[in-house]
């Protein structure tokens, strides 16, 4: 066995296993869910499950419109946001209305599909709804037995595990009105206390910790001052962690108690679609794309990479590049860990592996699956990559090769159709549900279970 297969093999982050409770918010997973009920299924709490990309070995590897598709439900309007799932309900977000006039939070059974309730406000901001700005991007949030939903327009709502709404917040009232570039896209993180909000609108952007069961402000700092559609990231630092949020040109770490803003990072450029990815205590991936921003070495794979968190003598913090890629860009999805390597997909869905403590290139692979705008999930020793056009190809970890090309629905190619900027459908997201997936296009919802 060749060193470089040894190193994909060992596990870089123990706490990353099923069954081991990872640092903060992260959350616990199980290989034991076979004989658990829904009610106990695992959730997936939050945009990118916090940063965990990892899924059971259970998880089918195959899927098509006639097999292993155990149910599909049409969502009213049209949305980009993240499944959440929390006990047996799957919510998801979405917009209607000629000028995204209102906004929907929606709840179904994970086990069959059926819409258990249906939260609509209107949207504070009216804009017209067009695939060139962002509809019902952000995510929602499960905390606590309840779900928070974040809307562009500028609503925040509160709402029960019965769909009852808690509390509704408008930003706009309380902080002015939000423009932005194609839109925010900025999903809700947590820490597992408090719920943050990142508006980084054209002017005076800003984050916010909220209560997540009053919505109540806790505290108001200052945003990035870049275009950004990544959203924050909690990444665990020794003796506690730092908010992080990525914009282009510039990376800022925030104390999650207070707002106060520990760092700042200005070596980097094109980083305006990715979320950070801890990988460790004081360490998280950061990708950037060809095309999106300014670059002054024209070289965007420099600002992908491994980014190190430093507490100097005086108590303040750093960071600083332990390593960058050479050839390695990123699409609208973020690295990953897979093994002991980095997983990064460009926008020709190209997937590129690199060593984890020093991003040498391992392999390049050039996948079936296209675009990648959902962030790649690993399982066990495959990596999942969601083409946005519809396409799941299914590759070894082991060696490098597709195992499995999977769709759930008829390519809207055939129907002369393109789903570029959210036109046809559009693969948006993907999420782990006990040893199920769990896919969201624009308007429907997938379940996908081996049968």
């Amino acid at each position: 066995m060749n060193q470089s297969k040894q190193r994909r093999e060992r596990s870089v982050f123990p706490s990353r296993h099923f069954g081991a409770c990872v640092v903060g918010a992260y959350l616990c997973l199980t290989l034991t869910l076979d004989a658990r009920s829904f009610a106990e299924v695992p959730q997936w709490s939050k945009f990118q499950n916090g940063g965990q990309f990892e899924a059971p070995d259970q998880m089918p590897t195959e899927w098509s419109p006639d097999r292993n598709i155990s149910w599909t439900v049409d969502i009213p309007g049209y949305g980009q946001s993240s499944p959440i799932i929390s006990g047996n309900q799957i919510v998801v977000t979405s917009t209607s209305g000629e000028n995204k006039d209102d906004y929907h939070a929606i709840s179904y059974a994970l086990d069959s599909g059926k819409k258990n309730w249906q939260v609509d406000v209107k949207n504070p901001t009216p804009y017209k709804n067009t695939p060139m700005v962002s509809r019902a991007a952000p995510s929602a949030i499960a905390i606590d037995d309840s779900f928070v939903a974040f809307f562009e327009g500028g609503l925040l709502v509160g709402i029960s595990a019965s769909g009852e709404k808690q509390w509704e917040r408008d930003l706009v009232q309380d902080y002015g009105p939000i423009q932005a570039r194609h839109g925010l896209a900025s999903s809700l993180e947590s820490d597992g206390t408090r719920i943050f909000v990142w508006v980084e609108r054209s002017e005076d952007p800003y984050v916010l910790a909220i209560d997540p069961k009053s919505g109540e402000i806790l505290w108001k700092s200052e945003g990035v001052g870049a275009t950004s559609w990544g959203s924050p990231r909690v990444v665990p630092v020794d003796g506690g962690s730092h908010l992080v949020c990525s914009a282009i040109g510039k990376i800022i770490g925030l104390d999650p108690a207070t707002g106060e803003r520990l760092w700042e990072f200005d070596g980097i450029s094109n980083n305006s679609s990715n979320t950070p990815t801890p990988v460790r205590p004081g360490q998280f991936l950061i990708g950037a794309s060809e095309g999106r921003g300014q670059t002054s070495s024209g070289n965007a794979a420099a600002s992908n990479g491994l980014i190190q968190l430093t507490q100097q003598d005086n108590g303040n913090w750093e960071a600083s590049f332990k390593w960058q890629a050479e050839k390695a860009t990123s699409s609208f999805g973020s690295p990953v860990v897979a093994g002991e390597t980095a997983a990064i997909v460009n926008r020709a869905g190209v997937l590129y592996r690199l060593d984890l403590e020093t991003g040498e290139q391992i392999s390049v692979n050039r996948t079936k699956a296209g675009g990648v705008w959902a962030t790649p999930i690993v399982v066990g020793q495959k990596i999942f990559l969601f083409g946005y056009k519809g396409t799941t190809c299914v590759i070894s970890l082991e060696d490098d090769q597709q195992i499995a090309e999977n769709r759930c629905w008829i390519d809207d190619n055939d129907k002369g159709e393109s789903p570029a900027f959210g036109r046809g459908s559009v693969l948006y997201a993907a999420a782990v549900a006990g040893n199920q997936w769990i896919i969201r296009s624009g308007d429907k919802l997938y379940a996908i279970q081996n049968q």
